[in-house]
């Protein structure tokens, strides 16, 4: 796939685009970007490998519903990350193309991708880039809720077999609402960290 293309498609799709070779440095990156703002974070395995969350709460207010305080639930901390000044979150898929996809079980991840804040970073590697969106929704689908699945420990058909969405009916089903991003937001500034180093699921 041509990377340069896709970086080009997304720049035509009001995107800003930031690339870099590993995580460490992406996240020194968004580290001096984001000062002295509220922070809310995305579930994403990519950025608590890159210690995002530590970096950032030394300098700003951080909601992360993987950091949530002793006795706060889940929701009560994902509500927090809605109203914040600046949402990160990453992305389950993307295609040469420029479309950005996210699957959803719960909300919060793709409702803070889409309103309310006044700036959001999709933080992704590029090991997550596909030739269409055909082949984006397919991976997220197939591939990376699969993976959220067993990584929550849910005893989902997808997991139990290990090979594909079985579009079930799990209480634990995860992929309840799916995403597509076809440009940047209006009235929200939207940036994409690309990072060469393969991260996440």
């Amino acid at each position: 796939m041509d990377q340069q293309r896709f970086v080009d498609n997304l720049k035509r799709r009001g995107y800003e685009v930031t690339v870099f070779d590993t995580g460490a440095q992406a996240a020194a990156y968004l580290n001096e970007a984001i000062d002295g703002r509220t922070v809310g974070f995305g579930d994403s395995e990519t950025m608590l490998s890159m210690g995002l969350y530590d970096l950032l709460s030394a300098h700003n207010q951080c909601f992360d519903p993987m950091h949530r305080p002793e006795g706060e639930t889940f929701r009560e901390t994902a509500r927090k990350t809605l109203l914040t000044d600046v949402f990160l979150t990453s992305l389950n898929a993307m295609s040469e193309t420029g479309e950005l996809v996210n699957i959803d079980g719960t909300g919060n991840r793709v409702a803070g991708s889409l309103f309310g804040h006044e700036k959001v970073y999709f933080v992704v590697s590029l090991s997550k880039l596909s030739p269409t969106l055909d082949d984006a929704i397919f991976r997220a689908r197939n591939v990376a809720a699969p993976k959220n699945a067993a990584r929550h420990g849910f005893a989902n058909p997808c997991v139990l077999k290990g090979d594909r969405c079985y579009d079930c009916s799990a209480r634990d089903r995860i992929c309840n609402a799916l995403v597509v991003h076809y440009r940047k937001m209006r009235g929200i500034e939207m940036e994409v960290v690309l990072i060469r180093e393969a991260l996440g699921l």
